[in-house]
């Protein structure tokens, strides 16, 4: 169906209340319009539970469709007893909520990389710049497809996902290790390498010094076929558009603004609340 308007929204980390607000503020109408999410629903805003839980309803009304971050998927190892909960995370009541196996069980089948229109692709950290973005979407369905495997594989796989240190991308590179290095890529990645090595240490603005032979991501100047859309990195503010990418983590839950995207014409809609978190 055709929609009056789509917007690609940053991430809201459980800012339930700066989430309605910006709704409010679109005049959204489930009925005609549809809402992309760039990942992190949960983690340090003031109600999580509420957040997810309504991602999920528009997401199953077709109203909207979100694409899984770092937080989501610590979420769903939390979940399977594959992580601790963190201090700093807000999302203890999913957990002991009712339907936290339900919305679990959703979560974990949802994308880490969507088509919002014709002319971009919705990730939530970035494409690194050794991967096009039809490699990028098939790496992508490798790891939604572990990510929505049977529970026991899926326990199997979750410890596997996380390390201090950086994998590097060879053409021999498989199995958790594989795994393990496109979840960094599309859902931790700020700086890299040309050749798409990462480091996981700076997640400050581009005024401050970065590594020698590191930039963030989208500097390093590749083809693309379309504009990569991608929020992650709050400190951003949502400030960097380049013709090949466009931030969108307004970092809400720091204190700043929820941000959202219209497709059609690039304009931009910020929440006039703020994050009650902090």
């Amino acid at each position: 169906m055709g929609f009056r308007h789509q917007y690609v929204i940053g991430d809201l980390q459980g800012c339930y209340a700066a989430y309605r607000q910006l709704l409010n503020t679109l005049a959204f109408d489930p009925t005609q319009d549809k809402l992309w999410f760039a990942g992190d629903l949960v983690a340090r805003g003031e109600d999580s539970l509420s957040t997810l839980r309504h991602v999920k309803s528009l997401c199953e009304q077709g109203a909207a469709a979100t694409v899984l971050g770092n937080h989501d998927i610590n979420l769903i190892a939390v979940w399977r007893g594959a992580a601790k909960l963190k201090n700093k995370d807000k999302t203890a009541p999913i957990f002991a909520a009712k339907d936290c196996d339900e919305l679990l069980e959703w979560l974990r089948h949802q994308p880490v990389l969507a088509y919002p229109d014709e002319y971009t692709v919705l990730v939530h950290a970035g494409v690194p710049p050794h991967w096009s973005i039809e490699a990028a979407s098939d790496y992508a369905r490798q790891l939604e497809a572990a990510l929505q495997s049977s529970l026991p594989q899926l326990d199997a796989l979750l410890p596997n996902l996380y390390s201090k240190t950086a994998d590097k991308w060879h053409a021999q590179i498989s199995g958790y290790t594989k795994l393990r290095a496109i979840a960094n890529y599309f859902t931790r990645m700020r700086l890299c390498k040309q050749d798409g090595t990462l480091e996981f240490d700076f997640s400050a603005g581009l005024q401050e010094p970065m590594p020698d032979d590191f930039a963030p991501w989208f500097e390093w100047q590749v083809p693309r076929t379309r504009k990569i859309l991608f929020g992650h990195w709050a400190a951003l503010k949502a400030e960097v558009d380049l013709p090949h990418a466009r931030a969108l983590d307004g970092g809400c839950v720091w204190g700043n603004h929820l941000l959202a995207y219209r497709l059609s014409d690039g304009k931009v809609v910020t929440s006039s609340a703020h994050c009650p978190s902090l």
